[in-house]
């Protein structure tokens, strides 16, 4: 039986971020709709590592074909040499249920969430932002970077990192990959970086909040994507009570993976109408931004879906360029 093997380099060749937006707005009001057979992932703690594997699969009838994707969060892992994020992607024929592609699951995992944040940005940010404040310089930013860049006229882009070094090196990486038109800034501290920024993008693995109300200016929208687990915080309750409503990828999800809202539902300065799914935003059931000074908010916990959308994606652009290795099992 062949499979298609594509490694980081072939993933990120065959899902332009442009592309990878229009595949996650597909795949949010996919869900939306019910159209998406998604489990809520499992999670499995290894506590001596400080570490968690998630297995996410999913099947959408009208784009025929299943994933499953396992991805590996072990923070500790730079300080040994190795990147925090790892897995792979499977993806399944829907009606044969045959693997026809395995994909390197971190990239994929980037790429996708990167591009979520792109989506809600586009449907929630005001047109005008011009400034990007990115909190956390791991792996994930520079795909937060670049999807928010494709969506809006960015000039500025302020980075936050608890290890300067890191800000740094991403500055220098946005400097070649952006160009001369966006100006990359690095910030001293969390609210240094968000004060007077368009658009927020929050991706760390805190367990206390980063950003409080009073650090947030008019009008500002805030992509929150680093947490996805009920510990986690990267955002302030009296932030998250005046974002009201809280726009997330999934309610259920949301509800019991998103520890920044899980926290405000239960001080009750959030209620459970108060989560609206972005693909009701996207399919025009809901409004999304209703006025200039509202500060939007994001809540990602990621999707299986999303997963789904982007390798159904990448695999018909690697069968068009010839791009891969296949390999028989």
């Amino acid at each position: 039986m062949p499979v298609r093997w594509l490694n980081a380099a072939d993933v990120e060749r065959c899902l332009p971020m442009a592309e990878a937006v229009d595949a996650m707005a597909a795949a949010f009001a996919a869900v939306s709709a019910g159209r998406v057979a998604m489990p809520l992932r499992l999670a499995v703690e290894a506590p001596a590592a400080g570490g968690t594997t998630l297995f996410m699969p999913a099947h959408d009838p009208e784009l025929n074909y299943t994933v499953l994707k396992t991805v590996s969060v072990y923070p500790g892992n730079p300080a040994r040499g190795l990147p925090a994020i790892g897995g792979l992607v499977i993806l399944l024929d829907g009606a044969t249920g045959q693997p026809v592609a395995v994909m390197e699951g971190a990239t994929l995992t980037a790429l996708r969430t990167g591009a979520a944040s792109g989506a809600a940005t586009r449907a929630l940010a005001r047109e005008d932002a011009t400034v990007l404040a990115v909190l956390g310089a791991g792996a994930q930013a520079p795909f937060q970077v670049l999807a928010v860049c494709a969506v809006r006229p960015i000039r500025q882009v302020r980075i936050y990192n608890r290890t300067r070094e890191r800000a740094e090196a991403l500055a220098r990486w946005l400097e070649g990959r952006l160009g001369p038109g966006v100006e990359p800034v690095v910030a001293a501290t969390p609210a240094e970086a968000a004060r007077g920024a368009h658009v927020i993008c929050t991706v760390t693995s805190s367990a206390v909040p980063l950003l409080d109300a009073a650090d947030v200016a008019p009008g500002t929208h805030i992509n929150a994507v680093g947490s996805f687990r009920p510990a986690m915080r990267e955002l302030g309750r009296d932030l998250v009570a005046r974002c009201r409503p809280v726009f997330v990828d999934q309610r259920q999800a949301a509800r019991e993976e998103a520890g920044e809202l899980i926290d405000a539902l239960q001080a009750g300065v959030l209620q459970p109408g108060d989560l609206v799914e972005l693909g009701q935003v996207l399919a025009g059931a809901h409004p999304g931004r209703v006025h200039p000074d509202q500060v939007t908010l994001f809540k990602s916990c990621g999707l299986a879906a999303q997963d789904l959308y982007a390798a159904a994606r990448v695999w018909q652009r690697a069968r068009e360029l010839g791009v891969g290795q296949d390999v028989e099992l």
